[in-house]
């Protein structure tokens, strides 16, 4: 048994998978610049519009940028190996790898709980929202989002850093915790599961509140025509961002954990990689289209028509 640091890992996901590495790195490339462009296009509307600076689009800029940060964790090392005769990566690069893209699932996670609670105040309380979404408060919920997760994060990699590792090779195509975990030399991990489990409990926790105010938010909204209008308008694209990141994460778990080696490999990337690839990409798409003050914006800044001012009475 070697010292974990001087192990390089073999990644296993792109082995005799795709026949023409060129093609999927020019289709690879495209995604992660087109998801980078359509994020950092919110991000900076959001950022040079006054009108916009607003709780609900300020959280939706950090989700953006989580966005970025989970598509980053990720694209750069497969366009490597798409392109490489050997797909390795050394001990620290996994670890990096997977605190990046755990910092991306649980601030995803926590954001869209964020979000919730802003749009339960904002549709369920409107006369109180303005005195109790203050600015403070929305630094206080960034702060705490941001902490919170990276203190998952470094706790679930700590405990990985303590296991005698005995395999190199990773059936995915990019590092995850609890495939590096199932390489340990039969110690004893059962404080890694027990800690799994509570992340687990903690997320579904998250996803039951944001279920919960979704249910107030539904009868608050049958009330008045301008209550449905603010639903549609912000409500459904975080639903939809919610279960399409919950089911993508749930069926790369449940695989990871449960699936089949005999799978096919191009299944396995897909299910690996869509909680990486799908949500960065459609949340910016969604909210844009359907936030009419976002999209109105996009299209002034990109047309470069001055916005019409009303002559004063």
């Amino acid at each position: 048994m070697e010292n974990n640091s001087e192990i390089v890992f073999a990644l296993q996901g792109l082995n005799d998978s795709l026949t023409n590495h060129q093609i999927y790195f020019a289709f690879a490339l495209t995604l992660y610049l087109f998801t980078v462009f359509v994020n950092l296009t919110l991000i900076v509307t959001i950022c040079l519009e006054k009108v916009l600076h607003e709780p609900i689009y300020i959280f939706l800029s950090n989700l953006c940028f989580n966005g970025i940060c989970g598509a980053s964790s990720f694209y750069p090392k497969l366009l490597h190996d798409l392109l490489a005769d050997s797909h390795v990566i050394t001990y620290s690069g996994c670890l990096t790898q997977i605190f990046a893209v755990y910092s991306y699932v649980f601030c995803e996670f926590t954001s869209l709980t964020v979000m919730a609670y802003d749009r339960y105040l904002a549709i369920c309380k409107p006369l109180q929202y303005r005195a109790l979404m203050t600015g403070q408060k929305v630094a206080q919920l960034l702060l705490l989002t941001w902490c919170f997760s990276l203190l998952e994060t470094v706790v679930g990699v700590a405990l990985t850093t303590r296991l005698p590792l005995c395999g190199r090779h990773l059936r995915k195509i990019f590092c995850t915790n609890w495939e590096v975990v199932k390489l340990s030399c039969r110690v004893d991990t059962t404080v890694n599961n027990i800690y799994g489990f509570t992340l687990m409990f903690s997320h579904v926790s998250q996803t039951g509140l944001i279920l919960v105010s979704y249910g107030h938010l539904v009868r608050a909204s049958l009330r008045s025509r301008s209550d449905r209008r603010k639903f549609a308008q912000t409500c459904l694209p975080h639903l939809v961002t919610l279960l399409v990141f919950t089911i993508s994460l749930v069926f790369d778990t449940m695989y990871s954990r449960y699936g089949s080696g005999g799978a096919l490999q191009a299944l396995q990337n897909a299910l690996a990689a869509e909680f990486l690839v799908v949500p960065p990409l459609i949340n910016p798409i969604i909210y844009g289209i359907n936030l009419q003050q976002i999209r109105s914006r996009i299209l002034q800044n990109f047309t470069h028509k001055p916005e019409i001012q009303k002559p004063h009475s």
